[in-house]
This record gives structure tokens, C-alpha cells and sequence, in this order.
């Protein structure tokens, strides 16, 4: 359900009142019931809110919404819009709750909505954000985010990192990591054998040495070491033409060196359709690629079309992985 004060309760009502929901899974809230229960009325959406205190007890049934209610919020304190400790309270329990259900094997996938770093540091949480949250729940030490929108899907080499330390992380290493990770999470969506293009770091991929060193030296043996593994993977190509040739066809990922150089492009593609997607977990977790928007919570106009989407990737991961064990 996300941080009870933004707009993770609505969005997720709006998602649910759409019967494609029910017939690609069988979803289930994790959260508040009560927060729920507004949430419907701010978004003037009828459904019924079916509290349950187990995964087994829910119906499934389009036209009822079943809440896991961890009855952790009050509402009488809770206030829309703004950042308080009991939220990220509140959210941070969604998600260790989530977590515990898909280890266990009681759910299939998790589709997250959005927390605040602020709520939740100040309910003690060290971590700047669920994908590193989730990484310490699982005990997973390589992993990385991919954000998908259309045909253009893009991981990370660096995160939630300062520019300059992101450019210093930038080694062999983690470079084959990440395009290690990427070719089995493509796979996991279906992708039998994905093409993969890694993104230079400095501009025109340094030009041959004129730009940097970066390359030569850490990038380009990363490529190599991947095609030795059997890796479709190409690169490094100059960053401001790769994430085009992709979202025309040409490859079926992009690896970024940093957060920025595969967010800006993502989101000017699909703002509102774009989801992000925690790859190297031993569960899949799929989530908006939105903030908690306190300045329109509460308003009723927040766009479901993210978490739709989110939902719809988890269903599809969930179902390769499950025919996979059959």
C-alpha cells in the first residue's frame, strides 16, 4: 500500500477497480483497512473492503478488495499529504510483511507503491529506499533496478549513489554483474536470448581515449567477459544514441552506469506508464516508478497506469517462473 499519507492508497484502488487486475492474478493489499477504506471514497471507487488477516482467507473476487490489514495506522492522527513518522512506519511494515509472504512461497510477487525516504528514516530506517530495504530482507548482496516503459527496458550498474562516487564504482566487476543480472531477468519476462547494449560512461563513450579512460578499461572488458559467458551483449555505444536504437528494437536492455543516465530517457518515455523492477532477488518485485506526490494526495487525480503496469510485469514474471518449476 506504500506511505498511508500519499498516494499509494488511491492509486492502488483505481488499479483494483479494474477487472484485467483479476484476471491476470489473484491480488491481494497489504496494508490498512481503514486507509483503504478512504482511499475508495477519495477516489470515488465502489468496491468492498474485505479484511483478512491471512493470504488464504482472501476471495479474489473482482468487486471486492482484499486487505491484509496490519491495522498499523490512525487515522484520526494520519494526515494526507505530509510527511509523519507513523507512515513510514506503516510502510516499512508493508514491506517486511510482503517480504516474509514471498519467501515463505504464500505469494507469488510483490507490486509495490511508493514510501518516503524522509517518513522512513524517521522511523529508523537507514536505507535510502526499497530497493535496498528488500535487498537486506532477502539477504541479496548483487542487485540492481530496471525500469521498463514500452519496449525500452534499462538497468543500473550504480543507484541511489552521488555522481562522483557512481563514476569511481564503475569497474569491471560490477559492469559484468549487472549485464549478468540483466540477461536473466530479460529472460525471466520471456526473452529467450535478449540483445543487450551497455551505455558508455563519458560522452561518445569517451571517443577513443579523448574523454576518458573508463571504457577502455573497465567497460569494454566487461562486454567481453559477458560474450565469453554467451551473452548477446554489445558496447559500449555512446550514451546519447543507445536508448534510442533501443526503444526502436535494436536491443532488448540497456545498461546504465548511473541512476540518471538511465532514468532521464525512461521517464520521458513513459512518466506515468514506467515501473521499476528489483532484479536479483530471490522473490520478484515490481513497483510504480513514482514518488508518494504528497502535493495531490488526498485529491482523488493521482494516474493508476504505473502500478497497472507494475502489476501486469509481476504477473508475467510470476507465470515464467512458476512453468518454469513445472
Amino acid at each position: 500500500m506504500g506511505d498511508p499519507a500519499g498516494v499509494g492508497p488511491e492509486v492502488t484502488a483505481k488499479a483494483l477497480s479494474n477487472k484485467e487486475m483479476y484476471d491476470i492474478c489473484k491480488p491481494i493489499v497489504i496494508g490498512d483497512a481503514g486507509v483503504m477504506t478512504r482511499a475508495l471514497g477519495i477516489v470515488k471507487v465502489k468496491l468492498k473492503v474485505n479484511p483478512v488477516q491471512k493470504v488464504s482467507a482472501g476471495k479474489f473476487k473482482y468487486g471486492t478488495m482484499d486487505v491484509l490489514d496490519l491495522k498499523n495506522v490512525d487515522l484520526d492522527k494520519l494526515q494526507i499529504g505530509k510527511v509523519q513518522a507513523m507512515a513510514g512506519k506503516a510502510s516499512l511494515e508493508y514491506i517486511h510483511k510482503a517480504v516474509d509472504l514471498a519467501l515463505k512461497g504464500d505469494i507469488h510477487a510483490i507490486a509495490t507503491v511508493s514510501i518516503n525516504k524522509e517518513a522512513i528514516h524517521l522511523a529508523g530506517s537507514k536505507h535510502p529506499g526499497h530497493t535496498e530495504i528488500l535487498a537486506d530482507l532477502t539477504g541479496t548482496k548483487d542487485f540492481t533496478m530496471m525500469l521498463a516503459a514500452e519496449n525500452l527496458r534499462v538497468f543500473h550498474v550504480t543507484i541511489h549513489e552521488p555522481l562522483r562516487r557512481a563514476v569511481d564504482l564503475i569497474k569491471k566487476e560490477s559492469v559484468l554483474e549487472t549485464i549478468k543480472l540483466a540477461q536473466g531477468a530479460l529472460q525471466s519476462m520471456g526473452i529467450e536470448k535478449p540483445k543487450i547494449a551497455i551505455a558508455g560512461l563519458n560522452p561518445h563513450a569517451s571517443d577513443g581515449g579523448i574523454f576518458g579512460h573508463e571504457e577502455a578499461q573497465e567497460i569494454a572488458p566487461a562486454v567481453q567477459a559477458a560474450k565469453a559467458m554467451g551473452i548477446n551483449a554489445v558496447g559500449p555505444i555512446p550514451p546519447d544514441t543507445v536508448f534510442l536504437r533501443a526503444y526502436q528494437g535494436e536491443f532488448d536492455g540497456v545498461i546504465a552506469m548511473y541512476h540518471d543516465q538511465g532514468h532521464i530517457p525512461l521517464k520521458l518515455v513513459g512518466f506515468k506508464s514506467g515501473i521499476n523492477v528489483t532484479i536479483g532477488l530471490p522473490i520478484i518485485r515490481t513497483s510504480v516508478d513514482h514518488g508518494t506526490a504528497f502535493d495531490i494526495a488526498g485529491k482523488g487525480i493521482a494516474d493508476p497506469t504505473s502500478l497497472m503496469e507494475s502489476i501486469k510485469m509481476a504477473a508475467t514474471m510470476a507465470r515464467v517462473k512458476l512453468a518454469a518449476k513445472a
